[in-house]
């Protein structure tokens, strides 16, 4: 089974993913990092913090631009992918095994996903 087909992804170009724990793994799709170019730095929140779906979590910048990036869903962070802080570029290798940016506790109602597509209906909005 492929990664991608268990992901959700918002119109701004993040994906969610649910986890077996019941928390979300956030990202940016692999579209997004390859319209963006080679990545040079990225701001993650801290841990604990609270965002509304669509409120800015982070930043990334690249060669070509500056972009925020919004909470596909409401959620509290509980993990942050350090790793990618400081190497930023791995975004541009994988974005979803080891590229993911937060994990959140979901903290909204189940309704907020209804906006959310399904990667290979994402992908097909893309063309």
């Amino acid at each position: 089974m492929s990664f991608t087909e268990n992901i959700l992804c918002a119109k701004s170009h993040e994906y969610l993913l649910k986890n077996e724990d019941d928390t979300y793994t956030v990202g940016l799709t692999d579209y997004a990092v390859e319209q963006l170019g080679d990545i040079v730095f990225l701001e993650l929140p801290e841990v604990g913090v609270e965002f509304g779906k669509g409120e800015v979590f982070a930043t990334v910048e690249s060669v070509k631009a500056a972009s925020e990036i919004y909470m596909p869903i409401s959620g509290k962070v509980v993990e942050v992918n350090a790793a990618l802080v400081d190497a930023p570029e791995q975004l541009n290798e994988d974005v979803f095994e080891n590229g993911w940016l937060v994990k959140i506790e979901a903290t909204g109602d189940a309704s907020e996903q209804d906006d959310l597509l399904e990667y290979e209906d994402y992908k097909e909005e893309l063309e």
